[in-house]
């Protein structure tokens, strides 16, 4: 199986540096094409988060590079591949972490990873970017480490009092700014002509679910071009209906 690629970030309208990060890599094996897909949002609210998150993204290329072929080999790799992840986040954690006290200074970063490999596709979340995938409509693959979300998942806070509530943006967990970490992890299998997207939350909060699912459903997202040419105009309405954070997304199609 192949796949068609577009990824557009933006620092928005109000911020003076883009603290988001996006890696997508991919490679022909034995078992066909396999493609990594990785979305990091530092945090806008400390220090250095541009550091944060390009050093997750750093992490997921060398594995990518040295570790997968290895994890491809083996006849169910799911299990190798969530513990190794699993310890690149706690060992990025610990770094960005460590990094920023020898500073004086605290920076953090979420993380949204997905492996597309032989129709199955892996994820690791921590904090509030997103994946997605599309198909009839927009389905939501990630779980937000949020405030909001726990409150929701208690029944204290309804999705419209989410929406609006001052605190939206707190996070529950946060790579290098939190002293513990719980990943998630979500696994399901993937087939032809299916449209998959990563993004960070500046480029969710003001596009609504229909509006997603119009400009970005398999049968519009023809080609690359057309691909990179939506992620732009979502962008630029986000920017349009005064969306104050970094934005990124990334759209990978199965075809």
């Amino acid at each position: 199986m192949n796949f068609l690629t577009a990824v557009h970030t933006d620092i928005g309208i109000r911020k003076n540096t883009n603290q988001d990060s996006a890696l997508v890599m991919e490679a022909e094996t034995d078992i066909g094409n396999v493609l990594l897909a990785v979305v990091c949002d530092g945090m806008g609210g400390l220090a250095k988060g541009e550091v944060a998150s390009s050093a997750v993204i750093r992490a997921f290329s060398q594995w990518f590079e040295n570790e997968l072929p290895y994890v491809l080999a083996l006849e169910k790799p799911k299990d190798r591949i969530f513990s190794s992840w699993e310890k690149i986040a706690y060992s990025c954690n610990d770094r960005i972490s460590n990094y920023g006290k020898s500073l004086g200074v605290s920076m953090g970063t979420t993380l949204v990873a997905v492996l597309f490999a032989a129709g199955h596709y892996y994820i690791i979340n921590v904090g509030d970017s997103r994946a997605y995938c599309i198909t009839d409509k927009l389905y939501q693959l990630t779980k937000d480490q949020t405030f909001v979300q726990r409150e929701m998942d208690m029944g204290r806070m309804t999705y419209e009092e989410a929406m609006t509530s001052p605190q939206r943006n707190v996070l529950l967990q946060c790579i290098g700014a939190s002293n513990i970490i719980e990943p998630e992890f979500f696994w399901g299998n993937y087939g032809e002509n299916q449209v998959f997207m990563l993004c960070s939350d500046g480029f969710r909060h003001l596009i609504t679910e229909n509006e997603f699912y119009d400009n970005l459903n398999p049968a519009v997202l023809t080609d690359e071009r057309v691909m990179k040419d939506r992620a732009v105009y979502l962008t630029e309405l986000n920017k349009n209906r005064m969306e104050r954070d970094n934005i990124t997304a990334l759209l990978v199609k199965t075809c």
